[in-house]
């Protein structure tokens, strides 16, 4: 029977630095993508695609403020729905694009949070575009935002980002790939809700996708979790004069490495968070890499050199440390 791989795709993997996001610009990127799935599902997965709306969700945002004198704006978690239809059909697009007879099935997603999370209290999850310090102090100023600096590469919007408690679509989401349907689901972290009302209701904020794609992939029992970046590898001190790469390690070391405060909270940190806790609710191994070395890196033969790195792939963490091999 085969294994099952949830891979994550960010947002910004459809909009690139210097992009703007036209249709055109996003389904380009989307092949690439796509051959990157394509080439894990070659390998012998099931496939399950999360996908990150950061950039997506922000101008959707825009676009309600801008266009409210006529038409109603529609809420923050609505916007996400709206994401999950939109990249969801670039990916199936791209997906058939590189194999005509590939099962795809977008699945719009909902996704359960605690209203008591205390992210309701501390907006932090960075959406839309980048501004200027003095852009962002007037639009916060003008539109009510919360903004901030967003890694030192600009100042983006920031908007409550809950823990996800239970992905509600996961029975169904696990059917489906069990007949071999490549699923996209959880996309942009899922549309957040609540109990409320006669069933659920939705919440205003947007769920990292990251920890919904190991939310999910535990859900599932899936024994691969894929994070695909535009960073080969992990890094450990990054920017400094003993900055190395990581091959294989093990979820202890990886955990030792985020009390040691290597894995900044705006970039690396939520994967390596969300990896290890797969990895301790019984996944076997979770992969940080780009779309080119993605699938050579999710398999183990060879995978590390004497140095403890490979250039053609990224990083894998693996559940036991009897399997692997460190740089430290």
């Amino acid at each position: 029977m085969p294994k099952t791989a949830v891979v994550a795709l960010g947002g910004n993997a459809f909009t690139r630095a210097g992009q703007t996001g036209t249709y055109e610009e996003q389904s380009r990127n989307a092949l690439t993508m796509a051959r990157s799935v394509l080439a894990i599902r070659r390998s012998g997965w099931n496939v399950v695609i999360v996908h990150g709306n950061g950039p997506q969700v922000g101008n959707l945002a825009i676009q309600q403020e801008e266009g409210r004198r006529l038409v109603p704006a529609q809420p923050l978690f609505s916007l996400g729905a709206m994401t999950q239809g939109e990249i969801g059909s670039l990916i199936s697009l791209a997906l058939r694009a590189g194999d005509a007879d590939v099962a795809v099935a977008a699945l719009i997603s909902h996704v359960v949070v605690a209203p008591e999370d205390p992210a309701f209290g501390a907006p932090a999850k960075p959406i839309g575009p980048f501004f200027t310090r003095a852009r962002a102090g007037e639009l916060a100023a003008e539109r009510g935002w919360t903004v901030g600096d967003d890694s030192g590469r600009g100042f983006r919007r920031l908007v409550p980002s809950p823990r996800p408690v239970e992905v509600v679509e996961a029975a169904a989401i696990k059917s489906l790939v069990a007949g071999g349907t490549i699923v996209i689901a959880g996309g942009g972290g899922g549309v957040p809700v609540a109990p409320g009302g006669p069933g659920l209701v939705g919440i205003e904020a947007v769920i990292d996708k990251d920890y919904v794609a190991g939310q999910l992939a535990t859900s599932l029992a899936a024994q691969a979790l894929v994070f695909v970046t535009d960073v080969p590898r992990l890094m450990l001190d990054f920017g400094l004069p003993t900055e190395r790469a990581l091959g294989e390690i093990d979820v202890a070391a990886a955990e030792r490495y985020q009390r040691d405060s290597q894995f900044p909270a705006g970039s690396m940190g939520p994967k390596v968070h969300a990896a290890t806790q797969f990895l301790r609710s019984g996944g076997e191994v979770a992969v940080i890499s780009t779309a080119a070395f993605a699938a050579r890196t999710l398999e183990p033969a060879g995978h590390a050199t004497r140095n403890g790195t490979d250039t053609g792939r990224g990083t894998r963490i693996v559940a036991t440390r009897r399997a692997a091999r460190s740089t430290s």
